[in-house]
């Protein structure tokens, strides 16, 4: 059997800085509440009516992603889009990436894990890899959140963390034995409505909300209820975590640096803490970005790979929490 290694690396974002002054135009809020509560300070959004599209920033991080593993995107066999703001409600974005690559006409599968659909897409790949179907795979997280976003003091307990972007890796099939040690991904369904986007849905279409015309209907913006969520966040990264860790017989001072999900600040501190991590350990980009959902780890992974702050050899691990509930991890040999 196989192993795969990231050979390529890359990232997109919006050029359109929104700090949080800049969500005073339209939402009763401060720079401070803000910053205590999530750590974010500044998130990129999509100029409406921009070429900004999940399909075309993620083309855009792929292209990258590509190039930086000295491949041309023919070499590419499969790809493989994770994302909860796809271009179109049908088809999902990422037989798109492979148009806009000019790509033959290979496979194209679409990952709807919202935060943990980088670790799922990553997994999911690996296992393509390691049974030799294919060789090189390209794994797209791409995020427009702002534009279904409440732009609102009823909405700023969702719409102030939120941020779009897009991230990339090619996965390739290891020479050197380096590469994905192992995934683990997990799933609570019951939990399904404490963040979510229930409408439209096919349950409750577009016409159905139309003509109720009610002023108080939130189902077709993003609902999360936060205390919930942190509660569970902090238990089942942790979890994760020593999972990764133990089926590889490592502890958590072997990390030489760990990439979790970017959804809160305050998540990741309690979750450096808990581990006893320096911060030289720890890779967070949250407060210029936000939450960038499926995008916000191969973001962090390409910054902190392009700082140096990733080495061959090095034991790199990425966790993610979120809507589902879906949690995972993956632990790489670099």
């Amino acid at each position: 059997m196989y192993t795969s290694r990231i050979a390529g690396i890359g990232h997109y974002v919006p050029d359109n800085v929104v700090t949080n002054q800049d969500l005073l135009q339209f939402m009763e809020t401060t720079n401070e509440w803000i910053v205590e509560r999530t750590g974010i300070e500044e998130r990129r959004w999509v100029v409406p009516g921009s070429d900004d599209r999940p399909s075309t920033m993620g083309t855009k991080a792929a292209q990258i992603a590509i190039k930086n593993a000295g491949l041309t995107p023919d070499d590419i066999d499969f790809i493989v889009f994770a994302t909860l703001s796809p271009d179109y409600y049908f088809p999902g974005p990422g037989v798109q990436v492979q148009d806009l690559l000019g790509i033959r006409e290979i496979g194209a599968l679409d990952v709807r894990n919202q935060c943990s659909g980088f670790v799922y897409g990553l997994s999911v790949a690996d296992q393509f890899i390691k049974t030799g179907m294919y060789k090189n795979i390209l794994v797209i997280g791409s995020e427009y959140h702002s534009g279904g976003l409440e732009k609102s003091t009823r909405g700023r307990g969702v719409t102030v963390i939120f941020g779009d972007g897009a991230g990339a890796v090619v996965l390739q099939r290891s020479e050197n034995g380096h590469g994905i040690l192992s995934t683990h991904l997990h799933s609570e369904g019951k939990h399904a409505k404490e963040l979510a986007l229930i409408g439209p849905a096919t349950s409750r279409w577009v016409d159905a909300i139309m003509s109720e015309n009610d002023p108080e209907d939130t189902s077709y913006y993003p609902h999360m209820n936060g205390n919930f969520v942190f509660k569970h966040a902090v238990t089942r990264f942790a979890e994760v975590i020593m999972e990764a860790l133990g089926a590889n017989g490592y502890n958590p001072g072997d990390i030489s640096l760990l990439i979790p999900h970017q959804a809160n600040l305050r998540i990741s501190q309690f979750i450096q803490k808990k581990m006893g991590l320096s911060d030289d350990q720890v890779y967070n980009n949250i407060m210029r970005y936000g939450n960038t959902t499926a995008a916000s780890i191969p973001i962090a992974l390409s910054e902190a790979h392009s700082e140096g702050r990733i080495k061959e050899g090095d034991l790199v691990l990425m966790a993610a929490f979120g809507s589902g509930f879906t949690w995972g991890s993956a632990l790489i040999r670099w």
